[in-house]
């Protein structure tokens, strides 16, 4: 196991809404309940970051995390478990990614993951063709996801704090960034008091990229069929330490 925050974890060291990575689709044998009930007890989070083989080990944990946050709007999506074990082996391949958990004692409340755009599908890296970024200058940030129980205690702070550093710490990266899937303000399913993450990631630093974006297919709850769906890239300029 490997503390956050204190520069690069080796690739083999041991080691919860708003981007996107892939999606997934069934259930999974850690089960996740979406209670909105707050923490009765709000102990300080165990936050902890794995690379690539030793991520392995937390994979079902991930896989069900997505599942359950990523059923909210605005991604709606019906998961498949078989699936995103599939997709999340990127994680596990590139020597350079990380993933960072989050504890409430042994319990995984939130996962936050990582790697370099180069190492992503090419759904993700065709865009930047296009422009004069290369997907080498970029380090990837996939999901932030989070049990609502655990939100307003500065977790998706940590988990875009911890990311970044360990993307500065190779000193070869000229941006951070993530993407987030477009709807319409108008949605039908969109929930009335719903409040968008833009404000936060703006905080962060991130800027919308509207000519560089990513089309995936996921199924939402209640469709029998994929729908294919547009995600826009976010950046932030990475200071650089050599």
């Amino acid at each position: 196991m490997n503390e956050c925050g204190r520069g690069r974890n080796k690739p083999a060291a041991v080691f919860v809404v708003s981007a996107a990575t892939h999606l997934l689709r069934s259930g999974s044998p850690t089960m996740y309940v979406m209670d909105v009930k707050p923490v009765e007890t709000a102990r300080p989070l165990d936050v902890r970051c794995y690379n690539g083989a030793a991520i392995a080990a937390w994979l079902d944990h991930l896989a069900a995390l997505r599942i359950a946050v990523f059923r909210d709007w605005p991604y709606l999506y019906d998961g498949d478990e078989d699936y995103e074990l599939e997709y999340l082996q990127a994680y596990v391949q590139s020597p350079r990614s990380v993933v960072v958990l989050a504890f409430d004692g042994d319990q995984v409340v939130g996962a936050s993951t990582g790697l370099p755009l180069a190492d992503e599908s090419e759904a993700f890296t065709a865009s930047f063709a296009q422009t004069s970024i290369a997907a080498s200058e970029v380090f990837y940030c996939g999901e932030s996801v989070l049990l609502p129980q655990y939100r307003g205690r500065g977790i998706g702070h940590r988990f875009f704090d911890e990311r970044e550093a360990h993307a500065r710490s190779y000193g070869d990266y000229a941006f951070t960034a993530f993407c987030a899937v477009d709807r319409e303000p108008t949605h039908p399913r969109r929930p009335a008091f719903h409040r968008g993450n833009e404000p936060f990631w703006q905080k962060r630093g991130y800027r919308p990229r509207p000519e560089l974006r990513a089309r995936l297919p996921w199924r939402e709850l209640g469709q029998d069929h994929d729908i294919d769906h547009t995600l826009t890239f976010w950046l932030r300029p990475l200071e650089r330490t050599r």
